[in-house]
């Protein structure tokens, strides 16, 4: 305390000699903290009586000091030399306020002297190039850049060019030389030049490799000169001559293009050639002469010989005896005209017997009931089916014929909702869940039998079935009208809300919702985007809702305005996948919106299909939720023993599906699942187990830990990431394990595990195994809904229209927290439909509805008193 006291009021003597004041023969130099290892700041003085180090303008401890006094020979002065340690923890407890600095100051009798301030910084080297060199294919003799733009990093990368793994050195080769901005220039490229090119960015950190870019010189083809006419094909008459050329100048290498014409041209040659006769065709016989003979000819003119051919050989004029029966003429027998008659009688009775099939057909077509309309949508290419009329004597406004193809209930029935005036909701003394007037909703229904296969079956016949999961374990489909439903995937926090009138009257749905695993569907991120919920479907593709139907589905972002720019994706027919709508900014549709809350998302969407939700991290301080799961073998029938740690996002979709599959491995869980938030520091995880007992268990492992790479989690593209200890009892009578697991991501906060438990104990999967969802897959009519229909419609008949001081759905909204999406509700034709049904979409099956009646009748009270005091 006493030698920093006095630092501060040391001054030079007044008159003092300047050859008595302290000199650095050594001063502190600029130096980078590499990982966590300490860095050593030294100094040196002549004369000096004290050396202390000052950093950020703060005296340095006298206990950090490590100092050493010696005698400089020459002068015989006192020379005092002082060094301390800097500590990552030191450096990163200032980060971001100013860079860390540390000083020498030097004591002598006549003063003090300072010393050139050293700089110490965190090194570091991020994983991912701002610009990565592509691909390319260029002409020969053509000009080349390849541009590298390296990873963030201190102190800066030095970048340097590998060709096929060897390095680029631009003194030794003139055609190539490296920018200041470490392009890579080819200043005319060779076929020499082909090759694979590395962009390597290092410093005193770390090395990294761009992904290798493939370079390709093609050389395009050019003709050769013709070659000379060969002789006529044919040595006489008429025949063709040809020419050739190849295209050997030069030839095309590594996929140039090809010269372009023919490389053979043929030209017609005459020859006059000999030409033998030929006879023509007998003329006819001639009438029978006076001695019982006739005659015919013919005459060698077909062709006539020319240019020395050969002449007809044979006679030219052919005679015989007409005595035979050559001279009758014979008439058509009795036979022949038997043949035809029944050749016709055949013919007539087919065209009767196709007359008769006609006509049941066309009776049979006729006589089909008119009540029936066909429900399998699937088979019709998914477009809805139009219900016809029911008759005059049938009372149900819809009659929808039975669905064998599905699971759930086909509903007939009417609705007649009461028609009480435009008035505002009176809401009576009784509760919300007052039974219903009779007479004023009748609902029949009817449980046809169904089987998923069928279901499968008839969907495999579309086009887009591909991309569809195959199984029904991820699926959920029910026949859907007017009345509206719900359908819902068990365990995994998916569901779809299908509201009343959302499908026109007189139409009836086939609609599906399934689950896609990642390796199913291929969903491209690029830069720092990452998956953040399920890949989910809703179908039929393209069909168009006339009010929103709300899918629900889990994620796994910690979201906050400034880290996170959030998209709902959706996947075109083409098979593209499409920005929709960006959380937090004005949408440019009313098709799709978005509400996201803690755990889930509730999409709104007039339009079925493919849907994910993708984000975008904008600073480090992101993170994502993971969801960290350990699980073992309930027994040890070896020595060998595993533990099995998931790292998975934190949605229930995941989750189902590792249950599903330690199931099958026959694993134990161990204790309950951790939540740990991982932030885009591009740093990964790393796993490590502790405390265990080393006299009865070892670890096979070489390393003292593992490590899952940063974006392998941070994608969201591999969801079953784990690490695996694997241990080893040193005696086969040990039967317990006490020890600690420990999961972090590097440069940030830990998370442990205490996994204490009997590995010869026999447990059940049963036994851990999370609880089912009760609740049926699919849902249609009233009892996909908590609000009864009736009341539904008295609520949105009463506070649609404006309400005097906002006692309406506006006030509704804020009761229920919603108020943040006013634009949202005001641009559709009923908002509270939109509120109601987002309340639904939130709250089913076990949603308090007395809260939802108390904030109603609040606004009913509301607009009540302001009734009453106009009337006053």
């Amino acid at each position: 305390t006493g030698a920093q006291q006095s630092a501060t009021v040391a001054n030079p003597a007044s008159g003092a000699s300047s050859d008595l004041l302290p000199h650095f023969q050594l001063e502190p130099e600029d130096v980078y903290i590499v990982k966590n290892k300490a860095v050593s700041l030294a100094c040196r003085a002549t004369p000096a009586t004290q050396i202390y180090f000052k950093c950020n303008g703060e005296w340095v401890h006298q206990g950090d000091h490590v100092t050493q006094h010696s005698t400089d020979r020459s002068t015989g002065l006192p020379v005092m030399e002082v060094s301390i340690e800097v500590t990552r923890q030191q450096v990163e407890k200032i980060f971001g306020l100013e860079e860390y600095w540390c000083q020498c100051v030097a004591w002598s009798s006549s003063g003090t002297t300072k010393s050139q301030k050293a700089f110490v910084r965190i090194a570091y080297l991020r994983k991912n190039f701002e610009q990565e060199p592509t691909a390319r294919e260029v002409s020969i003799e053509q000009g080349i850049v390849l541009p590298c733009r390296p990873p963030e990093g201190i102190p800066p990368a030095e970048v340097e060019w590998l060709r096929n793994e060897e390095l680029v050195d631009p003194e030794l080769d003139a055609n190539v030389y490296v920018t200041p901005e470490h392009s890579l220039v080819l200043r005319q490229a060779r076929l020499a030049d082909t090759a694979n090119y590395t962009c390597v960015a290092k410093n005193i950190v770390a090395r990294r490799r761009s992904a290798s870019a493939a370079i390709t010189v093609y050389v395009n083809g050019g003709w050769s000169t013709w070659t000379q006419w060969s002789g006529c094909s044919t040595s006489c008459g008429r025949g063709w001559q040809k020419r050739s050329r190849t295209c050997t100048n030069p030839t095309p290498l590594n996929g140039g293009a090809f010269c372009e014409g023919q490389n053979v041209q043929k030209t017609a040659c005459t020859t006059l050639c000999p030409v033998d006769g030929a006879w023509s065709e007998w003329s006819k016989w001639s009438e029978c002469g006076a001695e019982c003979t006739h005659w015919r000819s013919r005459e060698c003119s077909e062709p006539a010989p020319r240019n020395g051919g050969r002449d007809c050989h044979g006679p030219e004029l052919d005679t015989r005896n007409c005595t035979s029966e050559l001279c009758t003429h014979a008439a058509p027998g009795a036979e022949d005209v038997a043949l035809y008659v029944g050749l016709v009688a055949v013919a007539v009775c087919l065209v009767l017997l196709l007359l008769v099939g006609v006509l049941v057909y066309c009776r049979k077509k006729g006589g089909l009931d008119a009540d029936v309309a066909d429900s399998s949508i699937l088979t019709a290419g998914f477009q809805p089916v139009s219900i016809k009329p029911s008759k005059a004597d049938n009372p149900s406004l819809l009659t929808i014929q039975p669905d064998l193809s599905t699971t759930t209930m086909t509903y007939q029935g009417s609705l007649c909702p009461r028609q009480d005036g435009p008035a505002k909701l009176q809401l009576p003394n009784g509760h919300l869940l007052s039974p219903l007037g009779a007479g004023r909703h009748t609902l029949h229904h009817s449980s046809p039998a169904a089987e998923g296969a069928d279901f499968v079956a008839r969907l495999s016949t579309q086009s887009y079935f591909r991309s569809l999961p195959r199984g029904t374990n991820n699926m959920a489909y029910g026949t859907f009208n007017f009345l509206g439903g719900r359908l819902m995937i068990p365990n995994t926090g998916i569901s779809l809300l299908i509201p009343p009138d959302a499908i026109p009257r007189g139409k009836i749905y086939e609609v599906y919702l399934t689950l896609h695993k990642q390796e199913e569907v291929r969903l491209p991120l690029a830069g720092c985007q990452t998956l953040l919920s399920p890949i989910v479907s809703c179908g039929p593709p393209g069909v168009l809702l006339t009010r929103p139907a709300i899918l629900a589905m889990g994620h796994c972002v910690e979201a906050s305005a400034e880290n996170w720019s959030i998209r709902l994706k959706k996947q075109s027919c083409e098979g593209t996948w499409e920005d929709v709508l960006q959380l937090g900014a004005e949408p440019c549709t009313e098709l799709y919106y978005c509400q996201l809350e803690a755990q889930a998302c509730y999409v709104f969407t007039e339009q079925l299909g493919r849907f994910a939700l993708v984000g975008e991290s904008l600073s480090m301080a992101a993170s994502k939720r993971l969801k960290l799961v350990l699980f073992a073998p309930a027994a040890c029938p070896s020595l060998e023993y595993n533990i099995r740690v998931y790292c998975l996002s934190d949605t229930q979709d995941v989750l189902k599906e590792v249950i599903q599959l330690e199931k099958q491995l026959g694993g134990q869980l161990i204790g309950a699942p951790r939540v740990l938030h991982f932030k885009d520091s591009y740093h990964n995880l790393r796993l490590s187990i502790h405390d265990m007992p080393s006299s009865l268990w070892k670890s096979k492992l070489l390393a003292s830990y593992q490590e899952i790479p940063f974006y392998h989690i941070w994608s969201g593209l591999q969801p079953f990431l784990h690490c695996t200890f694997t241990l080893e009892r040193l005696s086969t009578s040990t039967c317990e394990l006490a020890c600690k697991i420990w999961v972090w991501q590097v440069e940030g906060d830990g998370q442990s595990f205490t996994v204490n438990f009997n590995i010869a104990k026999d447990t059940r999967f049963s036994d851990w195994l999370v609880p089912e969802e009760v609740g049926t897959p699919a849902l249609v009519g009233p009892s996909a809904f908590k609000i009864p229909f009736l009341i539904r419609q008295k609520i949105i008949s009463s506070l649609d229209p404006p309400g005097t001081r906002g006692a309406d759905w506006r006030t509704l909204a804020q009761k229920l927290n919603l108020d943040s999406h006013l634009s949202f509700f005001a641009s559709k034709a009923s908002p509270t439909a939109m509120i109601l049904n987002l309340w639904e979409a939130r709250h089913f099956p076990n949603g308090n509805l007395s809260q939802l009646a108390a904030a109603v009748a609040e606004v009913g009270k509301q607009d009540g008193a302001l009734f009453s005091e106009a009337e006053c």
